[in-house]
């Protein structure tokens, strides 16, 4: 494979990983908000909802840093994209990387 496509596929790798990592940190963030309020209507201790609330604190600042290596995979793969010109515009690598930049543009922050 030559470097072009090489780095091409990789960037579009990554760009789908960190897409599908911001999904999951959402999932977990608000599965652990559902956690934390049946926790409080059940009357838990207030230490354990106090520890809950913290693994919650830490799940939410997470997402926000993913959506910004999100926004710059995003960029590089855009910019890998408009400066190949050695790769067939029809080829299935070149192809992929389109729709991974498609199915990444709802999560990124407008």
């Amino acid at each position: 494979m030559e470097g072009q496509a090489k780095n091409l596929k990789i960037k579009t790798g990554i760009l789908k990983r960190l897409t599908k990592e911001k999904l999951m940190y959402e999932e977990e963030v608000s599965a652990l908000q559902e956690k934390l309020q049946m926790y409080k209507n059940e009357g838990k201790d207030e230490y354990f909802i106090k520890k809950q609330t913290e693994v919650l604190k830490e799940a939410n600042m997470m997402v926000p840093d993913t959506i910004r290596r999100l926004q710059r995979a995003y960029d590089d793969l855009k910019m890998t994209i408009d400066g190949a010109t050695h790769i067939s515009k029809e080829s299935e690598i070149y192809e992929t990387a389109l729709v991974v930049l498609k199915d990444a543009e709802p999560h990124l922050v407008q």
